[in-house]
């Protein structure tokens, strides 16, 4: 008779807790998207600052009857923020432990095979029960260094808006400092 009560060891992946891992690459996992959190009180002040230019320009097209102004995004689209891939990543470090990581964002796809040795440089998450993210990576059997990019709230907000904010931050300065002195 076979006993089936024997003891299967699977090793399960850790969260590394150091700064820099050395391993070889096993696996990506099924990438998926997460959102990047938009601060109410960033975006509050944003959009005021850049409602302020806006005001203004909407006055001179009026003066000018000259018609146009692009689309607009709504608060709420603003308030949703980008959204990012997330591929967590297997390796087996120096000491044979199976690892779990995430790399946010995107690399090039010829820039990683399983088997290759990287250097992975880590940051801890916000959230202690993820495992930490990819910032750096030293693929050390091409001899690549690479840097996964994600979407940011600034670039969500997109440069015309953020301008926007800026005119308006000065033309409230200016305002208050003019204001100030008569």
């Amino acid at each position: 008779m076979v006993n089936m009560n024997t003891e299967l060891h699977i090793r399960r992946p850790v969260h590394p807790t150091e700064r820099i891992v050395t391993g070889r690459l096993v696996r990506f996992l099924e990438g998926y998207a997460r959102e990047v959190r938009v601060g109410q009180p960033v975006l509050v002040g944003v959009l005021t600052a850049a409602g302020v230019v806006g005001l203004l320009l909407r006055l001179v097209r009026a003066l000018l009857s000259s018609g146009g102004g692009g689309a607009r995004r709504s608060f709420k689209e603003l308030k949703k923020g980008p959204e990012f891939l997330v591929t967590p990543v297997r390796l087996r470090d120096a000491a044979d432990r199976l690892v779990e990581v995430e790399l946010h964002g995107h690399l090039p796809q010829s820039a990683l095979h399983p088997g290759d040795l990287v250097q992975l440089t880590l940051r801890p998450q916000r959230d202690a029960d993820l495992p930490p993210r990819i910032e750096r990576i030293v693929n050390l059997t091409t001899g690549q260094l690479l840097t996964p990019r994600t979407a940011t709230v600034w670039s969500h907000l997109g440069p015309a808006l953020l301008l926007q904010a800026v005119l308006g931050v000065l033309l409230l300065a200016g305002v208050a400092a003019c204001s100030a002195l008569g």
